[in-house]
């Protein structure tokens, strides 16, 4: 398989997911601006919409879209439990979950990576979209659960750990919500998440304990 990425963006999810199932793939780093991957490919024949993730997977099919990506490989190794099985209730919460955090969670931090500098009044009504979309993965911990469905890591929580990640990049502290602030450090000290991050440059290997 070859995963499609850019550092720190959304496809680190995928990375993370790839890393928990040990399984064999090749990285192609991709510049959305340009459309150019470092391997010197075009990556609007390979991803029309222009962004990432994309994978190819050993058959040659390309699937985009974070959610559909993190399903199919989660389907690869059942076994690893990363998704519920289908026809399931688990499995359409895994939906639900993954649903708000691609519509509503990463949407609402949008206007922080537009490219255009925001003015005072445009950033507080950004900061106010992101506060109410942690406000419910806040209300999802609640009950104390570890993860969003309950004790077991899903894709879920790897694609909400990478938009909730970039708090830190904008400007906006999770001290205001506990149970976040510790689910994303939990996540974050996964080795599989340690290793996408180091490869991605987003911590050092020495910043690793």
């Amino acid at each position: 398989m070859k995963l499609f990425y850019k550092p720190g963006a959304c496809s680190m999810a995928s990375h993370i997911v790839l890393n928990e199932l040990g399984i064999s793939f090749n990285l192609d780093k991709t510049d959305t601006e340009t459309g150019k991957t470092e391997s010197g490919g075009n990556f609007r024949k390979i991803s029309p919409n222009g962004y990432v993730p994309a994978l190819i997977t050993d058959n040659g099919d390309i699937i985009t879209e974070n959610p559909a990506v993190l399903q199919y490989l989660a389907d690869q190794a059942p076994d690893a439990g990363l998704a519920p099985p289908n026809g399931t209730l688990a499995r359409t919460r895994l939906h639900e979950a993954l649903n708000f955090v691609s519509s509503e969670l990463h949407t609402a931090f949008g206007p922080f990576f537009s490219g255009t500098e925001l003015d005072p009044d445009a950033k507080k009504k950004a900061e106010a979209g992101v506060r109410r979309r942690i406000d419910h993965i806040e209300r999802y911990l609640a009950d104390g659960r570890a993860y969003l469905l309950g004790d077991s890591f899903t894709v879920a929580d790897a694609y909400a750990f990478v938009v909730l990640n970039w708090t830190k990049f904008v400007g906006i502290s999770l001290g205001a919500w506990p149970k976040t602030q510790g689910y994303v450090a939990r996540v974050a000290a996964r080795p599989a998440a340690v290793k996408a991050m180091v490869t991605e440059g987003l911590i050092e290997q020495e910043q690793v304990a």
